[in-house]
């Protein structure tokens, strides 16, 4: 398995396969690469003759510096367990200095306000850093299609709004969240759960799932006093938000428009560890 280090080396090995028409799919990940990372690289070797990941953790797009310093990085397993994935996978780990050609500095984007709602308003520049790596990142690796999980619904809306202000010629492929045996959602930050916290944590999307029944039944209103409730009673999780919110613009609803799609949004401390997760209502 190759593993390229520099923007200049990846671009040449990229055009070299692009001279024979081959089919780029790309996976950005910043790496503690778990199962839900390997469904989306499926997915992207299924569509694609070649599969490119990144792993890289970006500073820009923590307002917490402690995350920054205790998100996990875990390069060379990582780079074992895609071995065992499939050998038309390329690894892309550069430096922060040489992917940012300098200091790691955010662009500031307007993404529609689609980055003023839930999580821009608990992480403030989240979504600047985010737009500015993954605009390096794709000028990189210049891939066909690239492939993102929607346990980060917000930022797979925005990374679509993104390929439309820089006039990207990539298609965005979101691909569902992929969950533990309990329906937890698979993350990196699971790994720093204590085992308390991870056997209690399918709390989360057990609520989810009661939000989804009710849907239609009972009012915004209600269910989020319902949310609310559960984790008043839930001494190990601290409820950052819950948003229902409509999936076009991600606006907080009110009031439920039948002809509109909507997802459940939630956020939940363990301790220090930051939990997401959605779901579809409708």
């Amino acid at each position: 398995m190759r593993v390229f280090t520099t923007v200049k080396d990846l671009k040449n090995y990229v055009q070299s396969k692009r001279e024979f028409s081959f089919k780029i799919g790309f996976v950005p990940t910043m790496g503690a690469l778990h199962l839900g990372h390997i469904s989306l690289v499926d997915k992207c070797l299924k569509d694609n003759d070649l599969a490119i990941v990144s792993i890289f953790v970006n500073p820009t797009q923590f307002n917490n510096s402690d995350d920054l310093d205790n998100y996990p990085r875990t390069l060379e397993r990582d780079v074992e367990l895609l071995k065992k994935t499939s050998k038309n996978i390329i690894v892309f780990a550069p430096s922060a200095k040489n992917l940012y050609n300098g200091a790691p500095k955010s662009i500031k984007y307007d993404f529609n306000g689609l980055e003023n709602e839930m999580e821009g308003k608990y992480r403030l520049g989240h979504f600047n850093g985010v737009g500015t790596v993954l605009k390096f990142l794709f000028e990189a690796v210049m891939p066909n299609r690239a492939y993102l999980g929607e346990k980060d619904f917000q930022q797979l809306q925005i990374v679509k709004k993104l390929v439309e202000i820089e006039k990207f010629p990539i298609e965005i492929v979101g691909c569902e969240i992929y969950r533990e045996s309990d329906g937890l959602a698979y993350s990196s930050r699971n790994e720093r759960l204590t085992k308390l916290q991870r056997s209690e944590a399918k709390i989360i999307f057990e609520t989810l799932l009661k939000v989804k029944n009710k849907f239609g039944i009972k009012n915004v209103a209600t269910l989020n006093e319902m949310v609310s409730q559960v984790f008043e009673n839930h001494k190990l999780f601290e409820l950052e938000y819950f948003e229902i919110a409509n999936v076009e613009n991600l606006k907080t609803a009110r009031d439920i428009d039948a002809s509109k799609k909507y997802r459940a949004f939630i956020a939940v401390f363990a301790d220090k560890v930051r939990l997401i997760d959605n779901i579809a209502l409708n």
